[in-house]
């Protein structure tokens, strides 16, 4: 039923904009959605996809139309094609969704990279660019909404500067072209705003998470959720957690190491880039543990391609002083883990914005490492909050 229920509730379609659009995760969702919307494929991995969500006033797989931007120069046929090649993806469904590859890649539009020419332009004039391509695939298209989703490369750790936490000070600064005072994932986040468009951040960069920035958002009235996906590991460790201290067992220390290749491997060998991501990962485990002994490691090993290991090595303390030990290994595509969940982002942000809600969406924490307006890590309380959430959202969109 919940294609035709959500399509009866949400008729008006619903705009996708990637940021990274021609990188593999944007890739692989557009494929998936291109697949489900056809039939070609179920909406397994997809939350969204099981009650209470399926009868919820969601926009349809079929009504979302996908968008973005990506200072690459190479297609999402070409990115799609390379995932076949690897093995991640069955040569069946390359041909199935050739054409919605090649129609979103129409789509694509010139990031901001402020390396290129656009540096000697304003913040402020980038951010006016990158929103106009919004706006104009939400006009062309004639879409109710635009969700942003942020899945460009990992960024090194923001330093912050006052205009951080300030929203005039800020948007002065902006203004002015000797000055670069935003990352490029909050330049992209600044230009949601200005184009109206609901927003995510899947990646551990700034994006929308300076202060300054999610306030102009809420005062915008812009429902906004990050930050950093939680796909594998720590979602495994955020499930994990919580039953050793439902044992009263104390947890003494948590090692992991991640191994992974792809853009993603080469993007966080860089050391000050995998900062931010070996900082996301870790604070919700040292807030369910509270051990600050959690030693984590990410190596690029550029044969494993898209392909990630995490291994993890959990120490206990039970009664009596005893010890033991848990050992967990996951090994997946990252990409296949990312994909589903940026498609239920894209569908809950859009009945955040069909609602109203405007700021941080506390409740969309389930996906991600480092919620924003929340301090909750627990996987299973997240569910809770996440469904109740999804149910009182939709009963106020249908009054």
């Amino acid at each position: 039923m919940h294609q035709a229920s959500a399509r009866h509730h949400s008729a008006a379609r619903t705009g996708v904009w990637f940021v990274g659009a021609r990188g593999s995760v944007a890739s692989t969702a557009t494929m998936g959605l291109a697949a489900i919307a056809d039939g070609q494929a179920a909406p397994t991995g997809c939350v969204t996809a099981r009650e209470p969500f399926a009868s919820a006033d969601l926009p349809a797989f079929a009504d979302l139309v996908v968008g973005g931007h990506d200072i690459s120069s190479v297609t999402m046929t070409k990115r799609a094609e390379c995932l076949v090649e690897s093995g991640m993806i069955p040569p069946r469904l390359l041909a199935a969704t050739h054409d919605a590859l090649e129609r979103a890649d129409a789509e694509a539009r010139p990031g901001y990279d402020p390396h290129a020419a656009e540096q000697n332009l304003s913040q402020q004039a980038a951010a006016e660019r990158l929103a106009a391509d919004i706006t104009s695939f939400q006009e062309r298209h004639a879409l109710a909404r635009v969700v942003v989703v942020d899945l460009s490369s990992t960024e090194p750790p923001v330093v912050p500067v006052p205009e951080h936490d300030d929203v005039d000070a800020l948007l002065l600064a902006l203004a002015d072209p000797a000055r670069a005072v935003l990352p490029a994932s909050s330049v992209s986040a600044y230009a949601a705003v200005l184009a109206g468009a609901a927003y995510a951040a899947f990646t551990p960069s700034a994006g929308m998470g300076l202060p300054a920035l999610t306030q102009l958002a809420r005062e915008r009235g812009i429902p906004v959720a990050g930050q950093d996906g939680k796909t594998g590991q720590t979602w495994l460790r955020t499930v994990l957690a919580p039953a050793f201290a439902a044992r009263g067992l104390k947890v003494l220390s948590w090692s992991g190491t991640n191994l992974l290749g792809g853009g993603d491997g080469a993007t966080l060998a860089d050391p000050e880039a995998v900062r931010s991501k070996l900082a996301s990962k870790n604070r919700g485990l040292t807030a369910l543990t509270g051990s600050d002994t959690t030693p984590l490691h990410i190596d690029n090993v550029p044969d494993l391609g898209d392909i990630k290991v995490a291994w993890d090595h959990v120490h206990v303390e039970g009664f009596l002083g005893s010890r033991l030990t848990l050992q967990t290994t996951w090994s997946a595509h990252d990409s296949m883990l990312a994909a589903p969940l940026v498609l239920d982002l894209a569908r809950l942000l859009a009945l955040a914005h069909a609602a109203g809600l405007s700021g941080p969406v506390p409740e969309l924490g389930f996906f991600f490492k480092d919620p924003w307006g929340s301090d909750v890590h627990d996987a299973a309380a997240q569910v809770g909050a996440l469904e109740g959430w999804v149910r009182r959202t939709s009963a106020r969109v249908r009054r």
